[in-house]
């Protein structure tokens, strides 16, 4: 009787694994590009149905897509969101990694590609064609390039396209901003910023030195 008890549990245990079928494990299925006799083209991967769309791929908002006025081909001049200093600091990150090359930190077209014998200049940001061409413009060119500018569209997510838009425009209006526009208080041109030592090799920024106290007036 003892014996028994102590075999019991292992019984059990060859019952329930001799139980356990293995369809899930062993389904028919096809490899990648297999042929298949079922279907009358031969392929055993399907094509999608007919008007499927990818998740978060419907791209309702044409123009945040496109930059074109809805229902036309014509750039438009506006942003599809608001603007704010996180935009404009996201637009300058993304212009300095893709655009300067070519460009320049600048935007005046004197990038490290063009003066080291690339075959075209690219125009400025500055000249009053391009300080004129409204926002959508400069957004299709970077989706879909001009000329030998190669588009940008894979390597550029379109919120990040608009926010380099917007820091194109602000590249535009820091060098051709009127006196009227500057706030009140502050010099123009600004002063030069002060940087603590030596500048740096080229592969960082300069390091900028904290902002000295105001000394007090002396008693007249």
């Amino acid at each position: 009787m003892a014996d028994l008890r102590k075999i019991a549990p292992l019984g059990t245990a060859v019952l329930l694994l001799a139980g356990c079928r293995q369809d899930m494990h062993n389904q028919p299925r096809f490899k990648p590009l297999a042929k298949s006799d079922f279907y009358t083209d031969l392929r055993s991967a399907r094509p999608p149905v007919e008007g499927t769309v990818a998740r978060g791929d419907l791209r309702a908002d044409s123009y945040l897509y496109s930059g074109m006025i809805p229902g036309s081909d014509t750039p438009g001049e506006y942003m599809p969101f608001p603007v704010n200093e996180e935009v404009l600091a996201r637009g300058r990150e993304r212009f300095n990694i893709y655009c300067t090359p070519c460009h320049s930190r600048l935007g005046d077209g004197n990038g490290i590609v063009p003066t080291r014998g690339f075959a075209r200049k690219p125009p400025s940001f500055h000249i009053d064609r391009l300080r004129k061409a409204p926002l959508g413009h400069f957004f299709d060119i970077i989706t879909h390039g001009f000329g030998i500018m190669p588009d940008y569209a894979a390597q550029i997510a379109p919120k990040d396209r608009w926010a380099i838009v917007a820091y194109i425009r602000a590249l535009q209006l820091s060098q051709n901003a009127s006196a009227d526009q500057i706030p009140r208080g502050q010099a123009m041109p600004s002063p030069m910023p002060k940087f603590r030592g030596d500048p740096g090799s080229g592969a960082t920024l300069p390091e900028s030195a904290a902002p000295s106290k105001a000394q007090p007036e002396e008693p007249k």
